[in-house]
């Protein structure tokens, strides 16, 4: 059975819709999408309307994350056959905003995040945190919602939407959902639609070379023999903005160079990162110890890029 969802283009008519809510003593939860939607961005719906009174789904294609030799022009935007997956769940608004309504002649503002933002994807996207902490914040002041769920597929821009949110107060409760997955354990993604037969063959090895380095860096982590003492600690962040020194235990670094030349042996032409980090802070692990981790990795088939992550 199809919902009657509103459809919300401009930010005057939302906000005008989210104050009549608010009226009647409703919350709200807000699902961030960039459109494509698939199996994964449904169940982030569906957590959305478990938790909240009124359930709002963003779709917009944001530019300021693309930096020019990116996938921007080609990037799918199926606006009907999101509308169409949407109606059957409990989502109550849809807003569709233009480039011209979040970034209008003269706008000059940008949220620049460092902490959880150093490394990994912006060893490769410098752009990327830049853009995603302005277009969240734009989102959240529009909407004003209780809530937002991110998929915890994007691991790292989950740990900084919740950085975002701490630092500058913004009064919302970031929720992680898991991973979707396919069968074969390839993380559902947008992106996958770019993937040949060959390519796609390849690809669930990223899921399952990642599990393997979480099984190892744990053991690893317990076993007080498997690595030298690491360097004395320091502030990883010691001013916002700023590089930060990184001192990984030796013994995971040559974890992860293993597992990225076993990305490389399936069939991956090229790997950006295998990482293991902190779970709750992405800082690198520089201490022997069991602990809640994350193994991040990003590697290319072809064109295409695909980014995973598992717990440890």
């Amino acid at each position: 059975m199809s919902n009657q969802i509103q459809i919300v283009r401009g930010i005057p008519e939302l906000r005008e819709t989210v104050r009549n809510w608010r009226r009647q003593g409703l919350s709200v939860a807000l699902v961030p999408t960039m459109g494509a939607l698939h199996a994964g961005h449904i169940s982030l719906v569906r957590r959305a309307a478990d938790l909240a009174d009124r359930t709002i789904v963003s779709i917009f294609v944001n530019p300021t994350q693309f930096a020019p030799n990116e996938d921007l022009a080609r990037y799918p935007r199926t606006e009907a056959a999101d509308l169409a997956l949407l109606g059957p769940e409990r989502c109550d608004l849809v807003w569709t905003p233009q480039p011209t309504d979040m970034y209008p002649d003269g706008f000059a503002t940008r949220v620049l995040p460092a902490g959880a933002a150093a490394g990994l994807e912006s060893d490769f996207r410098p752009h990327f945190f830049g853009g995603v902490a302005t277009v969240c914040t734009k989102l959240f002041g529009a909407t004003t919602p209780d809530v937002a769920i991110f998929g915890e597929k994007d691991y790292q821009q989950l740990c900084v939407i919740r950085q975002l949110v701490r630092d500058l107060n913004i009064p919302i409760e970031i929720i992680g959902a898991e991973t979707a997955r396919e069968l074969d354990d390839l993380a559902l993604s947008s992106r996958n639609v770019y993937l040949s037969a060959e390519e796609r063959a390849v690809a669930p090895a990223l899921a399952r070379v990642l599990r393997d380095t979480a099984l190892k860096a744990q053991a690893l982590l317990q076993n007080t023999a498997a690595a030298r003492p690491a360097p004395k600690a320091v502030p990883m962040f010691p001013e916002p903005g700023q590089p930060a020194p990184i001192h990984q235990l030796p013994a995971l670094e040559r974890l992860c160079e293993a597992a990225a030349e076993a990305l490389r042996q399936a069939g991956f032409a090229k790997v950006d990162y295998v990482a293991v980090r902190e779970a709750d802070t992405l800082r690198p692990v520089n201490a022997l110890g069991a602990r809640p981790l994350r193994v991040l990795g990003a590697a290319w088939l072809g064109t295409t890029r695909l980014i995973d992550n598992v717990p440890g």
